[in-house]
């Protein structure tokens, strides 16, 4: 992969994903969300995803160890991990961006509840053409 080009571009009801790489070890993509939208609520089979801030403030909800889902607040500069089977959504409070390194099961993804009302995995309409 080239270092100015994009691996895929994912339209999503919330803003867009880049795919910066995919490979058989690793995903790693930057993430906008727009204000006032937020992520499925969802959770991974195998994917372990790590995310991280660069700009704009949201609304963390991670499932802790009691299986309650926790609301944080977090900003640029902050990071949270996302373990398999741990629920998760992200609300953008401003137009935020993240960068997010996950191992690479991308179609790994379980919706229990979607804005946009999108089933369970990979989107294929939301990737660009190659």
């Amino acid at each position: 992969m080239g270092g100015d080009k994009l691996y895929d571009l994912v339209r999503k009801p919330w803003g867009r994903e880049e795919w910066l790489e995919l490979n058989d070890s690793y995903c790693y993509k930057r993430l906008y969300i727009e204000a006032g939208t937020r992520t499925s609520l969802q959770y991974h089979r195998e994917k372990l995803e790590t995310n991280c801030i660069i700009a704009g403030e949201a609304y963390v909800f991670l499932e802790n160890a009691e299986g309650i889902l926790e609301q944080k607040e977090m900003k640029a500069g902050d990071h949270f991990t996302v373990r398999p089977l741990q629920k998760h959504r992200i609300f953008a409070m401003t137009d935020l961006v993240l960068l997010e390194v996950s191992t690479p099961q991308v179609k790994d993804v379980v919706r229990i509840q979607d804005d946009a009302g999108r089933g369970d995995g990979r989107i294929e309409g939301e990737h660009r053409e190659k």
